[in-house]
């Protein structure tokens, strides 16, 4: 069960232009264009590729038309192999389909003809030097990445001994300053004041900073300050996955708190359940160093070890133990 919600508008992602996945991956992709751009205005709606093999036989039967169609060593072989007249029909055919854009790997070319087809439908031809399982499996990478649900939390992120911590709590809580001390300790800033996040696979959330404000933070009375510049490139990430949450609780009555936290407290970000720590910001309490603490037992946790569930098996023992004399 979760205890807090916390705001934020997840922003899903349906398709891309083919010319938006061309510019963001032309040099991780070592793509270039074959003909025109008259193709660039159409839509990728799916997160994948797909190899036309099949379709170029004829066979088009569950054909995933969606999806960046990669011509690989196999199907250039086979139009090549086949006579001229039939190669272009089989082209025209799979070009009939509304398929966004065709990638051409191992820097394989087309017969003119054939790029003439795709010109005339209105699909864009490029080609990639990678190798084409290599393209595959990058390519698909960046698409999901593309796709993937994303929000923005105002909070910070640290990196504190491997553990994604996002810091809540209202404006003047401590954040930022709760942040230095961290640095102090060795950990990592991701993120200041707004924190980026993406939905990976449906499995795990990354974090990261606006471009804008990357490696920068904000303290009260001091103004913005540059993280590597004064601990080092060390101190700073460009992502970090999600791990735990920590509330700062201002003005905090500490006697209203647990002080055996037996039960898992969660928070719903983004669909995902997170686990929620409270900690309360009171005068004299070392906040940097309870949630250190707090990663490093929340990373306990995760091995499987739990101190105050381990606190109750002994008080339950000794009372079984003191009723049996």
């Amino acid at each position: 069960m979760s205890d807090i919600l916390v705001p934020h508008k997840v922003k899903r992602p349906t398709s891309m232009t083919v010319g938006e996945f061309f510019e963001s991956n032309r040099e991780q992709l070592k793509m270039k264009l074959l003909n025109s751009e008259i193709g660039f205005t159409r839509k990728i709606s799916e997160p994948s590729v797909n190899r036309p093999g099949l379709a170029l036989s004829g066979f088009f039967s569950y054909f995933a038309f969606k999806r960046v169609q990669v011509v690989g060593n196999s199907e250039v072989s086979y139009l090549h192999s086949i006579e001229p007249q039939v190669a272009a029909e089989r082209f025209t055919q799979l070009c009939s389909w509304e398929i966004p854009c065709l990638v051409v790997a191992r820097e394989k070319k087309l017969q003119q003809g054939l790029l003439d087809i795709a010109d005339q439908a209105g699909i864009a031809v490029f080609q990639s030097s990678m190798i084409t399982m290599k393209y595959l499996n990058a390519a698909t990478i960046r698409l999901d990445w593309a796709f993937a649900a994303t929000t923005s939390i105002h909070g910070c992120l640290v990196d504190v001994q491997g553990v994604g911590v996002l810091l809540l709590g209202p404006s003047g809580s401590g954040k930022s300053e709760s942040v230095l001390g961290l640095l102090e300790r060795g950990a990592s800033l991701v993120a200041d004041d707004a924190v980026l996040f993406r939905l990976i696979e449906d499995r795990e959330i990354q974090g990261m900073a606006p471009e804008l404000g990357r490696n920068m933070i904000e303290v009260r009375g001091i103004g913005l300050l540059n993280v590597a510049a004064i601990f080092g490139v060390g101190s700073v990430r460009l992502s970090k996955r999600l791990d735990l949450v920590i509330q700062l609780v201002p003005n905090a009555n500490l006697n209203d708190l647990e002080r055996f936290d037996t039960s898992a407290h969660k928070a719903d970000i983004m669909g995902k359940p997170i686990p929620l720590l409270r900690i309360p910001v009171v005068p004299g309490r070392d906040v940097a160093g309870l949630i250190e603490i707090a990663a490093l037992n929340h990373k306990l946790r995760s091995f499987g070890y739990h101190s105050a569930v381990e606190f109750n098996q002994r008080l339950l023992k000794k009372m079984a133990d003191d009723q049996l004399g």
